[in-house]
């Protein structure tokens, strides 16, 4: 809903509860005149005639004060309802507990505005839930594939210092210690740059640079797995400038085309394209391969979301989290298609 029509929701509340607390008053006035009527009638504070107007008006602001607050007191276990559920239910949630839910009753859930609270909270709730269960199935699965590495390490080193082998072997082994030491540098860069984009709330650092030539040295960076795979690229753009945060984009670049590398096929294409508005920026990164199911497409920018759940490979996670926030950093967009065999990732930047 627009700003607009938001605001309207609110002044109706303001008003209903205006409304309701000027009947409430007009009742209790009323109330408190009735029973002074009856009270004089029945000669129980005397007649009419005995009592000077003064007194008659302290006398009914007494007994409407009185029947305003038992009105209240029995009236405000209904009316406070809603509010004392809100309050518990944040408690929960501020707790620990995600699974708290509120849902307003009639009349109240009637009104679009309560409506609109119910629906917010129970949406970040349920927000919050997953987030947790993806954080915890993230702990689980990093901690085991932090744990692999130094074990191979740790047996390779042993076997080393053993001695008695061939230079074969040592060359081997020592291979294998390189290899496993640079993943888990690898590993702990990605969970660093992570929490210092989050980190991050204003853009700084801003500089007018050449984006082709940046693209095309993330491309060399990655050459060893792009020639291992045997990967044909399509990088044939023109040369254009953006003024952004260059170390930032630069690891938005490299997460992006090391995804694409990853998840093509053997001997497929990955392609750049870089498109020009009169205020933006697009660069597109496509690759061949598995497509991303539809259902997921919405998930894949969330923090510790892994696309394969069995974990048989290295998912979408990490990496993609920190160019969301890279390129919400940069006030743009970023979106992905995927089907028909062909996955890509557009980022829009404004220039």
């Amino acid at each position: 809903m627009n700003k607009k029509g938001t605001h309207r929701q609110r002044i109706s509340l303001v008003l209903l509860v205006s409304i309701s607390i000027f009947v409430e008053i007009c009742i209790t006035v009323g109330l408190g005149i009735l029973v002074v009527h009856i009270l004089l009638r029945l000669n129980i504070i005397g007649t009419a005639e005995d009592i000077s107007r003064g007194t008659l008006l302290f006398l009914i602001a007494i007994v409407s004060a009185i029947m305003g607050f038992l009105i209240t007191f029995f009236t405000s276990k209904f009316t406070l309802k809603p509010l004392n559920q809100l309050i518990n239910q944040l408690e929960r949630l501020a707790g620990g507990d995600f699974k708290a839910r509120i849902k307003f009753g009639n009349p109240i859930a009637v009104h679009p505005a309560c409506r609109d609270v119910e629906e917010s909270f129970n949406k970040t709730a349920a927000e919050l839930e997953q987030t947790d269960k993806l954080r915890n199935n993230f702990v689980n699965n990093f901690s085991h594939k932090f744990k692999t590495p130094i074990v191979s390490i740790a047996g390779f080193a042993k076997m080393l210092r053993v001695g008695n082998l061939s230079d074969e072997e040592k060359e081997e082994y020592l291979k294998v210690i390189e290899d496993k030491s640079l993943r888990l540098s690898s590993m702990a860069n990605n969970v660093l740059n992570l929490t210092r984009v989050e980190n991050q709330g204003i853009l700084t650092n801003v500089s007018k640079y050449n984006l082709s030539e940046q693209i095309r040295q993330a491309i060399l960076m990655l050459t060893d797995m792009w020639t291992q795979k045997d990967l044909n690229l399509d990088i044939n753009f023109a040369e254009y400038t953006i003024t952004a945060n260059k170390e930032l984009l630069e690891e938005a670049w490299i997460n992006l085309l090391g995804n694409a590398m990853k998840f093509s096929d053997n001997s497929g294409t990955v392609s750049v394209d870089i498109q020009e508005s009169d205020n933006s920026i697009s660069v597109a990164i496509s690759n061949g391969g598995k497509t991303i199911p539809e259902e997921n497409l919405d998930k894949i920018f969330h923090k510790f979301y892994q696309a394969d759940e069995s974990h048989s490979s290295e998912g979408y996670g990490i990496g993609l989290a920190i160019v969301k926030k890279v390129v919400d950093l940069h006030n743009g967009e970023i979106t992905v298609e995927s089907k028909n065999g062909k996955t890509t990732f557009t980022v829009a930047l404004p220039k």
